[in-house]
C-alpha cells in the first residue's frame, strides 16, 4: 500500500471508527430539526456540545472490550489504538465540561425556574441512553441493549430526542420563551425516531451471526433477512415518511421541498435491498449511517432554499 493510500485509509478509519462521523451527523440533524420546526439555530457552543457528546458516548462501548475480535475490523482498530483512544476520551470529557459550563452560564437561571416538564424532557433522553449501556446495582442490573427487539428503538428514541427535542427546547430555555410541544413537533420526532430505528435494524444484519450465538433476539435473528426487510424495515420507513408528509401538507410545503425530504427514505429502502450481500463494517458506517447526513442535508436545503 502506498503512503498516500495508507494515510487515506487511516483518516477514514479515524473518522468512522473513532465516531467523529456520528458527531457530524448529530449536529447536522439538529440544524435540520430547528429549520423544520421554524426556530432559529442555537449557539456554536451548543453544537460543540452535541458533537463532543456524540463522539464520547459512542466510544464508551469499546473501551471495555478485553481483546480484539479477529472478525471485526473496528474492534481490531480499537485494540491497536486503545491507549490513544483512552487519552482522547479524557480530553473529550474535559472539553465537554468546559463547553457545558459555558452553555449553562447563559441559561442556568431560566432553567432553574423552568416548568417540571422542561426538566423531564432534558433528562429523559440521557437516562435512556445510560440504560442502553446498562446500570449495575447490588440487586442486579438493567441493560436495555440485551433486549434485542427493543435495542433499535432505544437508540432511535435517544437520537430523536437529542436532534429533534433538544434544539428547540434549549433555544426556548435560553430565550425564556414558553414552549409546549405541538402536533407538528411530535410528527417530526416520529420521523426521526423511525428513521434512526430502521438504520439500527439494518446494523443488526451485520451482527446476525454474533447475535444468534449470544441468543440475542434481534429482528433479523427472529424473522430472517427477507422478512425483516419486507415486514419491518419498509413499514417503519413508511411510517416515518408518512409522519413527514402529514406535517408537510399541513404546512403547505412545495412539491420540491417534499421531494427533497423523501429522498432519504427512498434511499433507506434501496440500501436495505443491498444488504442481501455481505458487506464490510465500513460499508455500514459510511453508507448506512451516511443516510443520516443525507437526510440532514436534504431537509436543511429544502427548508432554507425552497
Amino acid at each position: 500500500m502506498s503512503p498516500a493510500r495508507r494515510v487515506k485509509d487511516s483518516l477514514v478509519k479515524t473518522i468512522f471508527f473513532g465516531n467523529y462521523f456520528y458527531g457530524i451527523c448529530a449536529v447536522a440533524l439538529s440544524i435540520e430539526a430547528s429549520l423544520q420546526q421554524e426556530f432559529p439555530l442555537n449557539s456554536l457552543v451548543y453544537y460543540a456540545l452535541v458533537f463532543l457528546g456524540a463522539v464520547f458516548y459512542y466510544t464508551v462501548a469499546y473501551l471495555g472490550e478485553p481483546s480484539p475480535d479477529v472478525g471485526n475490523e473496528r474492534t481490531r482498530w480499537y485494540a491497536a489504538n486503545m491507549q490513544r483512544i483512552r487519552r482522547r476520551q479524557w480530553v473529550l470529557g474535559i472539553l465537554i465540561l468546559i463547553f457545558a459550563g459555558l452553555f449553562v452560564k447563559d441559561i442556568w437561571w431560566q432553567f432553574l425556574w423552568a416548568p417540571a416538564f422542561y426538566w423531564f424532557m432534558v433528562f429523559v433522553f440521557p437516562v435512556v441512553a445510560a440504560l442502553y449501556y446498562g446500570i449495575s446495582t447490588k440487586r442486579g442490573g438493567l441493560n436495555l441493549r440485551r433486549v434485542g427487539w427493543l435495542k433499535p428503538f432505544i437508540i432511535g428514541f435517544t437520537w430523536a430526542g437529542v436532534v429533534t427535542v433538544y434544539p428547540v427546547l434549549f433555544y426556548n430555555i435560553r430565550e425564556a420563551n414558553d414552549f409546549e410541544p405541538a402536533f407538528k413537533n411530535g410528527l417530526l420526532f416520529v420521523k426521526n425516531f423511525m428513521f434512526v430505528s430502521v438504520l439500527c435494524i439494518l446494523f443488526d444484519i451485520k451482527d446476525y451471526a454474533t447475535d444468534a450465538n449470544q441468543r440475542l433476539k434481534t429482528f433479523v435473528v427472529n424473522t430472517g433477512l427477507r422478512k425483516t426487510i419486507f415486514y419491518i424495515i419498509i413499514p417503519l420507513s413508511t411510517i416515518g415518511m408518512g409522519a413527514f408528509l402529514v406535517y408537510a401538507m399541513s404546512h403547505h410545503f412545495s412539491t420540491l421541498k417534499i421531494l427533497l425530504n423523501t429522498i432519504p427514505f427512498v434511499l433507506l429502502i434501496a440500501v436495505a435491498y443491498s444488504l442481501h450481500r455481505r458487506r464490510s463494517i465500513l460499508y455500514y458506517l459510511i453508507i448506512i449511517d451516511g443516510l443520516m447526513l443525507v437526510k440532514a442535508l436534504c431537509g436543511s436545503i429544502a427548508m432554507a432554499y425552497f
